[in-house]
């Protein structure tokens, strides 16, 4: 009992560290990410793509209502996992920052530069007193300088640069499945291929059109593309991911993003 009071008394305050130096509230954020779906980034020699399951909770709910890939400029999208509220906030400053990027500067904003604004400012939460952390972690690609892009954010304020990354829902299986089938060379419809499968992976090798986000940026165009659910389609029939009749008649829904 001892032990438990003396946690209580430092995950009250965010800005209060325990003594073996952690902070409980970011710690309790990450917690909150791990709760919503899955988001996948993979970075390929063509270009980056993003990749989200959102399942709804329920078959009355409009498919197209559940938003979790965002674009955040021209060269840029956004994937969320977590508190989709938080989510929003932090897509939107991104964008304003990418937008005075291109009114100060005249050019689009790089990735590393957005990216590390946005984790400055989700590092402000985590400092001052009677606030609390965003609840989300975030997926940036995009292209800079020619060149794919693919950026992770933590509740911490972290930025981290990856070649594929999952966040959210069974992260510890899907990265698994990304650093077994991930190689340099990979195209961008390969990239696709794999984003789905390791989503698919954490759902029985199943997958609907309307049940996935996916998102390309090109190095050749340079331009953040949203994949038609016709297209989504396709993929998950070439790589044998559809539901069988069977689970499409259960009914059951899983638990989304909160």
């Amino acid at each position: 009992m001892q032990g438990q009071a003396q946690q209580q008394a430092y995950d009250r305050g965010i800005t209060i560290f325990s003594p073996d130096g952690r902070l409980y509230q970011v710690e309790y954020a990450r917690e909150a990410v791990k709760r919503g779906t899955a988001s996948v980034g993979v970075r390929t020699a063509e270009g980056v793509v993003l990749a989200a399951d959102k399942r709804s909770r329920s078959p009355l709910m409009e498919p197209t209502s559940v938003e979790k890939i965002h674009k955040a400029d021209d060269h840029a999208g956004i994937a969320s996992a977590g508190h989709v509220a938080d989510a929003r906030q932090l897509i939107d400053f991104a964008r304003r920052q990418a937008q005075v990027n291109r009114l100060r500067y005249g050019e689009a904003v790089g990735i590393e530069t957005l990216t590390k604004n946005v984790t400055d400012h989700i590092q402000q939460y985590t400092q001052v007193g009677g606030a609390r952390p965003f609840g989300v972690a975030l997926l940036i690609g995009g292209i800079e300088n020619g060149e794919p892009r693919l950026y992770e954010t933590d509740p911490s304020g972290t930025p981290y640069e990856w070649k594929a990354v999952s966040i959210g829902a069974d992260r510890s299986d899907l990265q698994e499945h990304l650093e077994e089938n991930y190689e340099d060379d990979l195209t961008l419809d390969e990239g696709v291929e794999l984003a789905l499968r390791a989503i698919a992976s954490a759902n029985d090798d199943e997958l609907s059109a309307d049940g996935v986000d996916v998102a390309t940026i090109t190095t050749e165009s340079e331009a953040f593309v949203e994949l038609t659910n016709d297209e989504i389609a396709t993929y998950i029939a070439d790589n044998d991911l559809e539901p069988s009749e069977e689970d499409e008649d259960d009914g059951d829904e899983p638990e989304g993003d909160e």
